[in-house]
């Protein structure tokens, strides 16, 4: 399960992620060598083909998390599949390029300028004099005034998610003609362009009961490319047909049916070839990507990984396996030569059924880029020792992210940097890497600023402190309900995991295990360097430490010191031990997670800080935890944005007391902000000048680094399986897709170009 905000702009970023997909558009050209901006770190990757390689026909079978609660993005239960069929169905005025900057889309504007500033701001949109509603309606003035009204926020009957820029509207007229729309704001607004996308029809948005609950199952007006022709929840799937009304260049797809399948399931799903695309985990990319590539490669082009195994001989059975089994079956022990006959006919079948699968999936390829969202570490500067910003600066100092980006993204074969930027991603108009604003890592600064707080090592403990420590940690291992920092799950594993014997206890009197990386034996070798021992090499590990002097199941002899970056001694102050809750989602799909959990929770043990890492269920975890600010630390994701300034400013918003009493934190679920953040926003907001409101997002990005709320690590990877003849979808990456460029390739024509990587 994924744990991102939410990506539409319709919508309040919150933890339902919805994609922002793309479409293999050009990079834009003036990205520059000394553009902090720079390009996308990976382009999109659809298999791009001209229209005119495209058949006309078919039906695109596309995997789903849900049928939709609403049509209506702009409801607090819209999901990523509402936004999927809005794109599909609805005027679009701006999409996103492959760069993620907004474009205007012709299908729907001739135009759209501000016209005037003063004494207000005025933007006149021009329209496509072909633009239709599929009930024959000319899209036009009506439309844009009732969205206004509804998202304005003025009438509390509208059941909105949010209302973020709709509210600077003063009014909207028409123009000298039906083809325009005059919008003027009361205050300035620079994201103007964020309005109106997607927009509804006046048949939705023109009174409450209709925008509350007529686009909640249907939308009988449209004006796409496709319109909704079944929202089917018995069979879980939402089908999309040709809309006879549209104007532009025709959708090569006669169908498109978003199913729902789990993405567990989703392997089994392309299998039986119910599936043309979906998004997929590493490990279904692996099993599709192996089906189509040469015996010992990684079809991922992971680096750094150990090259696949060759073809099986009888499920990974050697040569001499093979011959021992022959022999037995046809031996003069007539029962055992039984047993071996059946196991031999059991694994033929196995083999049979795995190529089986393996010719089904050769049907395939996977197609990836990075997502338009990013993976963050949360630190909750509520209360406890993150309300102290020299600790959540230590925290943050401690943390390796480029050891983090490696760790997620280079077994993908992905671009593994580390996020510069809270407010936009690699290759936008807003990104520069702030994070020196904070420093890089350094273990010594850390430990410094701890030290500066007051929290030293091995300081006196309450009394019985330790031992409920020890029975917590007892009672969560027994339950699976807690680990931790150095659990399993952690990586790096025996090799690279330093192991003291029973009675080497650091001075702390914890285990000094979980660096996380490499560390060094006593010889200079690392743990994994047999040397001169491989003569040992069949020997149990803690049988060949032992007879090197070393306690059973120490890397090092015994009584060597713990090598630089293990453990250090735990940290106290006035009695209390400096541990943090790190809360992390139990479900399936939160694998990875864990595993950065694993690291993070080492890096700190390294400055003497403990995790207490709690496993929750992955309905609970955002409601209960991160929402209710029931946590030290925690990993979630926010998307990307094309709008810092509107769209990223509740996220950092410094939290105020609410009328009832409470604390209004709006999305700042670290309530970590600063006044100053929220003045350079409103600034950025307010200033039509783009090369200033750019100035100004970037400083107010390096003063939320400086505040270490949050610890941007990577962007997220997007893995998609496509049928190898399916054009213009896949990996989309930073922007909109196009739908009526979908399609199957005609017969003979060559595959689509495919690139993961953004052109010059």
């Amino acid at each position: 399960m994924s744990h991102v905000g939410v990506g539409p702009r319709a919508l309040t970023r919150s933890v339902a992620f919805l994609t922002a997909g793309a479409l293999a558009v050009p990079v834009l050209a003036g990205c520059s060598s000394d553009d902090p901006a720079g390009a996308p770190l990976a382009g999109p990757d659809t298999a791009a083909a001209a229209r005119a390689r495209v058949a006309d026909g078919g039906t695109l079978r596309w995997a789903a998390d849900s049928v939709p609660d609403t049509l209506n993005v702009f409801q607090s239960d819209a999901d990523a599949t509402t936004t999927r069929v809005a794109q599909a169905v609805l005027p679009s005025l701006f999409r996103l390029d492959a760069t993620g900057r907004p474009v205007r889309n012709p299908d729907y504007l001739e135009s759209a300028e501000v016209v005037g500033t003063e004494p207000k701001q005025v933007v006149l949109y021009r329209l496509n004099q072909q633009a239709v509603w599929s009930d024959g309606r000319e899209i036009g003035a009506a439309d844009f005034a009732a969205q206004w009204r509804a998202l304005s926020g003025r009438e509390s009957a509208y059941w909105t998610a949010r209302n973020a820029g709709y509210d600077r509207i003063e009014k909207i007229e028409r123009g000298k003609n039906d083809l325009e729309v005059k919008v003027t704001f009361k205050r300035p607004y620079a994201d103007w362009r964020s309005l109106f996308t997607p927009l509804y029809p006046k048949d939705v948005m023109g009174t409450p009961d209709a925008f509350n609950d007529g686009a909640r199952r249907k939308l009988a007006v449209t004006a796409g490319p496709f319109a909704v022709q079944k929202v089917d929840r018995e069979d879980d799937e939402v089908v999309l047909g040709r809309n006879p009304r549209w104007w532009g260049a025709p959708p090569k797809l006669s169908r498109i049916e978003l199913r729902v399948v789990p993405r567990g399931k989703r392997i089994a799903a392309l299998t039986a070839g119910k599936l043309d695309l979906a998004e997929i985990d590493a490990e279904t990319a692996r099993e599709v990507g192996r089906a189509g590539a040469p015996a010992g490669t990684d079809p991922l082009g992971a680096r750094g990984t150990a090259p696949l195994a060759g073809p099986e001989r009888g499920q990974g059975r050697s040569a001499a396996d093979a011959l021992r089994s022959w022999a037995v079956a046809h031996g003069s022990d007539e029962e055992a030569a039984y047993e071996e006959t059946l196991a031999r006919a059991e694994r033929r079948e196995a083999l049979a059924k795995a190529e089986r699968r393996r010719a089904a999936l050769r049907g395939f390829e996977v197609r990836k880029s990075l997502e338009p969202a990013y993976t963050q570490l949360a630190l909750n500067g509520a209360d406890g020792p993150l309300a102290d910003e020299r600790v959540r600066r230590a925290v943050a100092r401690a943390v390796d992210r480029e050891e983090l980006a490696e760790a997620v993204l280079g077994p993908l074969g992905l671009p593994a940097e580390p996020l510069g930027s809270h407010l936009a991603l690699a290759g936008q108009d807003a990104y520069a890497d702030g994070s020196g604003a904070l420093g890089d890592p350094d273990v010594k600064e850390a430990r410094a600023l701890l030290a500066d707080a007051g929290w030293v090592p091995g300081g006196p403990l309450e009394k019985g402190t330790e031992k409920k420590g020890e029975e917590a940690a007892g009672a969560e291992e027994e339950s699976g309900q807690g680990t931790t920092a150095a659990e399993s799950d952690s990586p790096g594993g025996d090799d690279g995991t330093y192991i003291v014997g029973e009675d080497e206890k650091n001075p702390g009197g914890e285990d000094a295990e979980g660096s996380g990386g490499d560390v060094e034996r006593a010889d200079g070798k690392s743990p994994g360097d047999t040397g001169s021992d491989e003569k040992r090499e069949g020997e149990p590990r803690g049988e060949r430490n032992k007879a090197q002097g070393g306690a059973p199941g120490a890397y090092a002899p015994k009584g060597t010191a713990a090598p630089a970056g293990a453990a250090a001694a735990p940290l106290a102050r006035k009695g209390k031990p400096l541990t943090l809750r790190f809360v992390l989602p139990s479900g399936p799909g939160s694998g990875t997670l864990r595993t950065v959990a694993g690291r993070i929770g080492a890096m700190l043990e390294r400055i003497g800080i403990r995790t207490d890492i709690t496993k929750v269920s992955d309905e609970s975890y955002f409601r209960d935890h991160i929402a209710s600010g029931d946590y030290d630390l925690a990993l979630y994701s926010w998307p990307g944005t094309a709008y810092p300034a509107t769209d990223a400013r509740p996220i950092y918003a410094k939290p105020v007391p609410a009328a009832d009493g409470s604390l209004n934190v709006e999305q700042n679920y670290t309530r970590v902000g600063t006044d100053q953040v929220d003045q350079l926003f409103d600034q950025a907001l307010g200033t039509l000048d783009e090369k200033e409101a750019r100035a100004l997002l970037r400083k107010a990005d390096s003063r939320i680094w400086a505040a270490a709320g949050s610890l941007p690590l990577y962007q997220r990877p997007q893995l998609t399986a496509a049928r190898a003849n399916l054009a213009n979808a896949g990996a989309f990456g930073f922007a909109t897709p196009v739908y009526e460029d979908m399609g199957f390739l005609k017969k003979g024509a060559q595959g689509g170009q495919r690139s993961a990587s953004p052109s010059a």
